[in-house]
């Protein structure tokens, strides 16, 4: 994987490119520029430009057409821009020939984001997986980058010259380097199925959502114990479990990574042991930023990966976070004319509650705002759970 370069105390700087076609309209291009920005910021990394081109298909060669390419050649050089970060993945012909044409680091959508998870892991088991869906997107990609590996031989030997010698021993590194990664998460595997299994007589509830809408945030106030939670995209990586007890029902809480518009395959496989703990759990609070204006796509994002991992069928609880937010941005459109705060998160609710026939809950977990009612809410769907469990268990010592 390529590095960010160490360009002395300044931030580096990057431009972005993406395509408009047919799946993709202009404004939602912008939409997606504006997420591709913020996930470089969260790499410490400045975006100097956004180039856009309407293109049906990528370019075979370069991705965008030869005119584009000139132009973003031609701004990079000016402006000492230091990577371009691509929205869409980029083939192994086209990162070569990117590369050899601007002359500068180049990151497609699945590097970046593998790059924001391998700084983000902390725990053993989480920089295992990311080191292997690294490596194993890695692997096809060997081009030019393949210096990085230099530091790992040491003083082996094994460079006998530039050119594919050197690329085909890469090869061998990092196809032994993903084997040992697979037999060290095989292990991890084995003992976090020990610890569910061990938790299996308590109900068990995940949170769930797109990055950065707050589920950090609202498992602070739910488990009423400190979490980490930054405003950026993928705060935290590694998964975190707590202890809740409401209406003197204990069940356990676990916050999850978030995910994300085109998460890289090799992330989703790599994180089985991870996404376990969504794939196990009893019930899923589904947390929704929606003050986000493409955030109905986000619920979508979300519900594809459910199903992709074999979650989606699970009882679950619709939340929508950062009402307070909503509620100012809707002041300061014309929507207001029609509708204000209260009545469009009304017709919210019941779109959710008559199409989808989700419970819903409306909050502000910054402000504590509903947090009662999602309490509540939750509560109800946890004693269903814990009844099946318990059958016996007096519902005098609830309510």
């Amino acid at each position: 994987m390529p590095e960010l370069i160490s360009v002395g105390k300044r931030k580096e700087k990057a431009v972005l490119v993406a395509l408009i076609n047919q799946h993709q309209t202009e404004q939602q291009t912008r939409e997606y520029l504006e997420e591709l920005a913020f996930l470089a910021s969260t790499l410490d990394v400045e975006t100097v430009k956004m180039f856009t081109q309407k293109l049906e298909l990528p370019d075979v060669r370069t991705f965008v057409g030869k005119g584009k390419l000139e132009e973003i050649r031609t701004y990079v050089k000016a402006m000492e821009v230091d990577i371009v970060i691509f929205d869409d993945d980029l083939t192994p012909s086209q990162l070569r020939n990117l590369e050899k044409q601007l002359e500068v680091t180049i990151f497609d959508r699945s590097l970046l984001i593998l790059a924001i998870f391998l700084k983000r892991a902390k725990t053993s088991q989480a920089r295992t997986q990311v080191e292997l869906a690294r490596y194993e997107y890695l692997l096809p990609r060997l081009t030019r980058m393949w210096t990085h590996l230099e530091r790992q031989r040491g003083g082996t030997g094994t460079r006998g010259g530039a050119g594919e010698k050197e690329i085909e021993t890469d090869r061998r590194i990092i196809r032994d380097k993903i084997a040992l990664l697979k037999k060290k998460l095989e292990k991890i595997d084995r003992q976090n199925a020990t610890q569910r299994k061990s938790r299996s007589a308590v109900t068990r509830v995940a949170l769930v959502g797109y990055t950065n809408v707050g589920k950090s945030t609202l498992m602070t106030l739910l488990s009423r114990s400190e979490v980490f939670a930054e405003d950026k995209l993928f705060a935290t990586v590694d998964s975190t479990v707590r202890k809740v007890v409401i209406n003197r029902i204990p069940f356990l809480l676990s916050d999850t990574v978030g995910f994300i518009r085109k998460l890289p395959h090799t992330l989703v496989e790599s994180f089985k042991s991870t996404l376990d703990e969504i794939r196990e759990a009893d019930i899923l609070v589904h947390i929704v930023d929606v003050s986000h204006p493409g955030f109905e796509e986000q619920i979508d994002i979300v519900n594809s990966t459910l199903k992709e991992i074999d979650a989606s069928d699970k009882p679950t609880l619709l939340v929508f976070n950062k009402i307070d937010l909503y509620r100012r941005m809707l002041e300061q459109t014309e929507e207001n004319i029609y509708l204000n705060g209260e009545e469009s998160l009304s017709l919210i609710r019941k779109h959710y509650a008559a199409t989808k026939n989700m419970t819903t809950v409306f909050i502000s977990a910054r402000n504590n705002e509903n947090i009662q009612d999602l309490r509540d809410k939750l509560g109800k769907m946890v004693a269903k759970r814990h009844y099946m469990i318990y059958p016996n268990y007096l519902k005098n010592e609830i309510y």
